[in-house]
């Protein structure tokens, strides 16, 4: 019955909801861990047993820290910013495939919330909606630090969600959909050259469009060394300046919530999501998307931050053109009959 199916659909959006929250929270110590490693430190390890405890506490001081509003600040839309940010990160999970339905309590089960045939278009719609927390944060500070943080963030994000869409334009030619599900299928198929048989993982058939996207996304999540929104050494901290307490930590868990969406977008659309070796599963996803969020660190800890005209640069004179060429050379093969590219 219908009724039945939205159910279980709110169902299981609320148990996502919850795990990405959890993932959000633990991130945070993921990362300074990683860091302090890299760097020969050693991280939290006080709060709790290997320092697992330390998201809770740090919840625990933000709420307890005081929320101000500057004089100067337009008070409803500096209130919403944050809160529009958070809101909307999550949402791009509802449309990833985590695996094949499963029977409980006689009842059918989909392992996603949402199986929406232009899926990709609708995650990076909501990329493109987010970034409003952003500008209007900035706006409403009434700040100019705050102000030039915003200015630079529209302008990094039109130029990156541009290479960041059209570096996906070869797997959606390749899939002959934009629905993740029917992407994922294709990519289950076992691809066969001569006596080889190879996962058909886009990775290996658009490996130029791989590295564009995660160069991109990168970019998009405003992640290091692309983090010019915020560049604290010369803008005070950018768009999120006069923002205090938890208000404040909303832009920045909206920002952890982000990079696990990508990663496991980036899992779904090049690594074969849930596909592996033996059996299928949703741990193959996890452990994916684990990668490229370890790889967010590993830049943190490696890379400095661009210079503004570099980070522009890079996007409209390399990345742009590099991203079309690999269109141009996808349709074609697709057009001869030659075979994956």
């Amino acid at each position: 019955m219908d009724w039945q199916r939205l159910l279980v659909s709110y169902a299981v959006g609320f148990v996502l909801l919850n795990v990405l929250l959890g993932l959000m929270a633990y991130m945070t110590w993921f990362e300074r861990r990683v860091l302090a490693r890299m760097q020969h430190r050693v991280g939290p390890n006080r709060t709790g047993p290997f320092g697992l405890l330390q998201p809770i506490a740090d919840g625990v001081k933000l709420l307890a820290k005081e929320d101000i509003v500057p004089a100067n600040a337009d008070r409803l839309v500096f209130l919403v910013a944050p809160l529009l940010s958070f809101a909307l990160a999550p949402l791009g999970a509802a449309v990833i495939p985590f695996g094949e339905t499963l029977h409980l309590f006689g009842l059918e089960i989909p392992l996603l919330v949402a199986d929406i045939n232009v899926a990709v278009l609708y995650v990076l719609a909501l990329g493109s909606i987010g970034v409003y927390g952003i500008i209007l944060g900035g706006y409403a500070s009434g700040n100019r630090y705050s102000l030039l943080g915003a200015l630079r963030s529209t302008a990094q994000v039109i130029s990156y969600e541009l290479v960041l869409g059209l570096s996906l334009v070869g797997v959606f030619i390749l899939a002959g959909s934009l629905s993740l599900q029917d992407i994922l299928r294709e990519q289950q198929r076992a691809l066969v050259i001569g006596s080889l048989t190879l996962p058909n993982w886009y990775i290996l058939s658009q490996p130029l469009a791989f590295a564009l996207f995660l160069i991109a996304a990168v970019a998009e999540t405003n992640r290091a060394p692309f983090d010019l929104p915020e560049a604290e050494t010369e803008l005070v901290a950018g768009y999120f300046t006069e923002y205090s307490g938890f208000r404040f930590s909303f832009y920045f868990l909206a920002e952890y919530i982000n990079m696990i969406v990508v990663s496991l977008l980036a899992a779904t659309l090049f690594l074969g999501g849930i596909d592996g070796p033996f059996v299928d599963g949703v741990w193959w996803l996890a452990l994916k998307a684990l990668f490229f969020l370890f790889f967010y660190v590993w830049l943190r800890a490696t890379l400095p931050r661009f210079r503004y005209d570099q980070l522009m640069g890079l996007a409209w004179k390399v990345l742009l053109p590099l991203a079309l060429l690999n269109i141009g050379l996808t349709g074609l093969v697709r057009l001869w009959g030659i075979g994956a590219l």
